[in-house]
């Protein structure tokens, strides 16, 4: 079974450049346009490894990342910003999210990819 991705951000070049690149590399995805759809995929879908935008319209990704990590053993969480902040970093990583910086740099996002399943 392959490991599951769940995509949350607001822009759709984001989401779908992210999701060519996951597929690629053998994961599969799922893609949410923002916090609360992206929540209750996080409960349906029970993905791997989820990649969260910090600035969105609603509900911003420290808010999502709040409600994601509850005592249950949720997975882990990379906060995407491109707007960082030291202080959004500081909060997301105590939190106990990753944080990297947009533009994305591909390699440091295998990086935190769990291993894919052989085909």
């Amino acid at each position: 079974m392959k490991p599951k991705v769940l995509i949350i951000d607001d822009e759709e070049a984001i989401r779908s450049t992210m999701k060519m690149m996951f597929e690629y590399e053998g994961y599969d995805c799922v893609l949410a346009a923002g916090g609360e759809p992206g929540l209750k995929i996080a409960e349906r879908e029970r993905p791997d490894l989820i990649f969260l935008d910090i600035k969105m319209p609603q509900v911003d990704g420290l808010e999502v990342l709040k409600q994601l990590k509850a005592p249950d053993g949720s997975p882990p969480v990379v906060i995407l910003s491109g707007h960082g902040s030291v202080r959004t970093a500081v909060e997301a990583t105590k939190l106990g999210a990753h944080f990297l910086t947009k533009p994305l740099d591909l390699e440091k996002l295998r990086e935190l990819l769990p291993p894919a399943a052989a085909a």
